[in-house]
């Protein structure tokens, strides 16, 4: 067998001309540059060069040459891309995230990222956070950032904290409200649930859901029905911070009523490090991030 090492030998002597130049490129000592070639030849069974001079090719040389070149150029490309994905620097990572994370918190943290990893590529989904457990569940995404409940089979690291607010028009009662909102202010008006609405379980709100007619998962089309008065609905802080005209959104006294947005992969599964790069990034930056959207990063873990 041919040693890529000893083919690279050969190609760098056939284009110095020389063996001098060549163990100067190579580091290497003229006697083992001589000893490489000299295997070489025996190993094919016939030379290589013209002469002990190597200024010229015979017809073998220069067959073995025109295909070692192509060889380590492949070589080299391959073992550039392996070492690049085993540091994180390249590869294809696939991410979900909820709409608010994906909007407003995930744009300067892929600029960087990117601009770092010139040869890494990023699949982006913004869904509800039922749709980013499903997808990393079944593995079509390598990471998600969604809020719990967390079904088994998933590891969830928190990110952050987030309070939710009350949507509703600004023409609504419950705007002129001076204080923050008790369940009690929201009875017999309409309500309408929505993927956050799962993670709440205060009973007076469970009593207030339980009469809810309406459940719409995409935030467009939830913000369009109270932009139409069918109801309000409680969202995210983060989501709520570029409501359209005449929309409102109104803090909630209930200290329990926010939500934790972690960052999900498969129990089980290594991750890519390109996939570990990325979460090392996102949690270097949280607290900015965190100080600007007036979130609260994480203090515990839930799984």
């Amino acid at each position: 067998m041919i040693r890529t090492e000893v083919l690279r030998v050969f190609v760098t002597v056939a284009a110095s001309g020389n063996i001098r130049d060549a163990a100067d490129q190579l580091c290497r000592t003229q006697s083992a540059i001589s000893m490489s070639l000299k295997q070489l030849e025996t190993h094919l069974g016939a030379p290589l060069f013209e002469s002990d001079r190597k200024h010229s090719l015979t017809d073998l040389g220069r067959f073995v040459q025109s295909v070692a070149v192509v060889l380590l150029r492949d070589h080299d490309t391959a073992t550039g891309l392996i070492e690049g994905y085993a540091k994180g620097d390249s590869g294809q990572l696939r991410i979900a995230s909820v709409p608010s994370v994906a909007a407003l918190l995930l744009p300067e943290v892929l600029r960087d990222f990117l601009a770092a990893r010139p040869k890494a590529e990023v699949d982006l989904v913004d869904t509800d956070s039922a749709d980013v457990r499903h997808l990393v569940e079944t593995g079509q995404a390598d990471l998600g950032l969604a809020s719990a409940p967390v079904q088994d089979g998933l590891i969830d690291t928190p990110l952050f904290e987030d309070d939710l607010k009350l949507v509703c028009r600004s023409d609504s009662i419950l705007a002129q409200t001076a204080r923050p909102l008790l369940w009690a202010d929201i009875e017999g008006v309409p309500i309408i649930l929505n993927e956050t609405s799962r993670g709440i379980q205060a009973a007076d709100f469970l009593a207030l859901a339980a009469t809810a007619r309406l459940r719409v998962r995409n935030v467009t089309s939830l913000l369009a029905m109270v932009q139409a008065g069918v109801g309000v609905t409680l969202l995210p802080g983060l989501a709520t911070r570029s409501l359209p005209v005449p929309l409102v959104a109104l803090p909630l006294a209930d200290p329990t009523c926010r939500r934790t947005v972690g960052v999900l992969h498969r129990a089980g599964r290594v991750q890519s490090p390109l996939a570990l790069a990325f979460q090392q990034q996102l949690f270097r930056v949280i607290g900015p991030l965190a100080t600007r959207f007036d979130l609260t990063p994480a203090r515990s873990g839930r799984s």
